[in-house]
């Protein structure tokens, strides 16, 4: 196990993929400037319940599985806020966590070692073609293009993680996905979203 600071918000963040994020609260600032110190990361993981601000009073539920990211882009931005980019490393699990004074939470947790960058690539084979094709139409979108992502289009766990977080689906169904670890039981459950999408869509027109 290992002790890591977490980062609660209402999105999900999957190996390789990137998120923005502007940073105002100080418990973050702080959390950032000792990451980028020390050369280290934090878990992103999805709130339950909850607000992504510190509420006096307010109970914060999170999720348990989440994603250890490193900070791989800062600026200061026009407004003032320090903006980051974070890129995903490996999921863990959450064995317990807490609340410091200062609001900042941390977790002991475990890394799914076998759900990371430094997994060995699994090629794709042509009974998925259909899902690099998905992809490659996904990836153009301006808002996705913006993030400079790195697709390995011929590594089968990035296809499942990708389209994972990009799919149009709710964050409940990602953060579905984002529990399982295998990329075949992962692009399983993608297929079964694709089609719910595909009829929703059918029965709109």
């Amino acid at each position: 196990m290992e002790t890591i600071p977490l980062f609660p918000l209402n999105s999900i963040l999957f190996p390789k993929g990137r998120i923005s994020l502007q940073i105002f609260e100080s418990r973050y600032v702080d959390m950032i400037r000792q990451c980028l110190k020390d050369q280290t990361g934090f878990g992103v993981v999805l709130i339950q319940t909850g607000s992504e601000v510190a509420l006096k009073g307010q109970k914060l539920d999170i999720h348990r599985i989440g994603t250890y990211g490193t900070v791989v882009d800062w600026n200061q931005l026009p407004n003032g806020l320090l903006g980051i980019t974070v890129e995903g490393q490996m999921t863990f699990k959450i064995i317990e966590s807490w609340r410091e004074e200062n609001d900042l939470c941390r977790a002991e947790v475990v890394f799914r070692d076998h759900d990371s960058l430094d997994s060995d690539p699994i090629d794709v084979g042509e009974q998925f073609n259909e899902y690099v094709d998905l992809l490659h139409g996904l990836a153009k979108h301006p808002a996705i293009e913006e993030l400079k992502l790195e697709i390995s289009f011929d590594n089968l766990r990035e296809i499942a993680w990708r389209l994972s977080e990009l799919l149009p689906i709710s964050n409940r169904d990602k953060q579905a996905l984002l529990e399982l670890t295998d990329p075949f039981d992962r692009l399983e459950q993608i297929e079964i979203y694709i089609n719910a999408l595909n009829q929703q869509e059918s029965g709109i027109t």
